[in-house]
């Protein structure tokens, strides 16, 4: 009976060291990344001369792109956004912003790459945006709605 418990406790131990060889395995200190958009962006683009690509080339190495200019639409759009988690103490868990990549390709009526202009997350933020806010006549209400909601108001505060 001895003889048994031992061989029983050696298989325990066996069997709790291949676990947690399994566990600590997929265990990784490599963080969890969210991307949003073409991995490798950079890359892909370098791939791409201007003058010799066109829009084939194009699709064929990077795909069909995110999005196209409302007054061009020989201008496409390709982002890529790769947002992880802090591994920091202070701000543990909370998201950061790795990458936040933009490729804008601009073609001829041919088809043919014309330019190629390239801007990662430094460039975005030397971007400058007006400080003028735009008035929206649209959703404004009409005298009607504002004279009826002045009677509404004073109906509601004399209760």
């Amino acid at each position: 009976m001895v003889i048994m418990f031992i061989v029983k406790s050696k298989h325990y131990s066996l069997i709790n060291i291949i676990f947690f060889s399994i566990f600590l395995y997929n265990c990784s200190l490599k963080s969890p990344d969210k991307v949003h958009g073409i991995n490798f962006l950079e890359n892909r683009s370098s791939v791409l001369k201007v003058n010799k690509s066109n829009k084939n080339d194009v699709v064929k190495n990077i795909g069909k792109p995110h999005s196209i200019s409302i007054s061009n639409e020989n201008t496409w759009i390709y982002f890529e956004r790769m947002i992880t988690r802090t591994n920091n103490i202070k701000t543990i868990g909370k998201n950061v912003l790795v990458k936040n990549n933009i490729l804008e390709l601009t073609f001829d009526k041919y088809g043919i790459l014309v330019e190629k202009n390239f801007y990662d997350k430094e460039d975005i933020k030397k971007v400058k945006f007006s400080k003028d806010i735009t008035e929206n006549t649209v959703t404004q209400p009409s005298f009607v709605e504002r004279f009826l909601g002045s009677i509404r108001q004073k109906m509601y505060r004399k209760k």
